[in-house]
């Protein structure tokens, strides 16, 4: 197991250092960037929906549009608007009139509507609008490149770092139980080993390039680990509270080592709106 997890992951962090390597080269379309996203949505998508199970699915159809639609609207209104989150959050509210106008349409007797309506929103809201403050960071450096790669480095791998350092961590000194019930293999040694590692991680990027993101200031870099880091391990708790009230282990199969998508990227999802903030507060 341990060994599946270390070359799967050397792997996923190669893929995702390739990306952004390749968009260097084709600002401000970032196709990539686009690719990736699209195909991590669409197959996150699909698997939180098979998770929640047919007693309790959504609309599947406007789910899987949805989460296409918020996805491809970084992209569009960068392209057409002077104000891109004015674009974004004019294609949710679309999105949830759509639900209501879907169910609206179809309703035939009493039965779950109000439920298939409030389960589509989350899909919308978790793995549709979260997503689309990691694909803004993109922009927010779109004069230098190399900036805005180190920029979504730091959104990936800070809270990924915070999972890698609390997974060993805890293995190796964990006692006492951080979440008995949620989750109960992780610990606060492993948590405060998570933290300290994804400050290292957030130290080390941040001094990758000539100027650095957070402007090489230890502060910075120190509060962007603990604080991103800490809302990677809310994210992964997130997710298990999800699937501990399916019944599920992992979200799926697909990663081998990690379960599914959702179990690889849970921790980036919720820490990008944070990781976001920072980006614009340290330009």
């Amino acid at each position: 197991m341990l060994t599946t997890r270390l070359w799967m992951g050397s792997l996923l962090a190669a893929l995702t250092a390739g990306m952004l390597v390749l968009d260097n080269h084709l600002a401000p379309a970032f196709p990539f960037l686009w690719l990736f996203q699209m195909f991590l949505s669409l197959i996150g998508c699909v698997e939180l929906i098979l998770l929640l199970g047919p007693g309790r699915r959504p609309q599947i159809m406007t789910s899987l549009a949805g989460v296409l639609i918020m996805v491809s609207s970084n992209w569009a209104t960068h392209a057409l608007l002077d104000s891109p989150w004015s674009g974004v959050l004019g294609c949710f509210v679309g999105l949830v009139l759509a639900v209501f106008i879907w169910e609206m349409a179809l309703f035939q007797e009493e039965g779950r509507c109000v439920e298939r309506m409030g389960l589509t929103l989350l899909i919308l809201v978790y793995l549709g609008l979260l997503p689309c403050f990691f694909a803004q960071i993109r922009w927010l450096f779109t004069t230098e490149p190399e900036r805005g790669s180190i920029a979504l480095a730091l959104a990936i791998f800070v809270p990924k770092g915070c999972d890698i350092g609390a997974y060993f961590t805890g293995r190796l000194f964990g006692r006492h139980p951080l979440t008995p019930v949620l989750s109960p293999k992780k610990t606060w040694e492993g948590a405060i080993g998570g933290l300290i590692f994804a400050v290292l991680v957030a130290i080390g990027l941040d001094r990758w390039s000539a100027i650095g993101v957070l402007r090489h200031s230890l502060m910075l870099e120190i509060g962007f680990g603990i604080s991103v880091g800490f809302a990677g391990m809310l994210g992964d708790l997130a997710e298990s509270l999800m699937k501990r009230d399916c019944r599920r282990k992992d979200a799926s199969q697909v990663v081998p080592g990690f379960g599914g998508v959702l179990d690889v990227v849970d921790a980036v999802i919720f820490a990008a709106p944070l990781a976001y903030v920072w980006m614009r507060w340290a330009m």
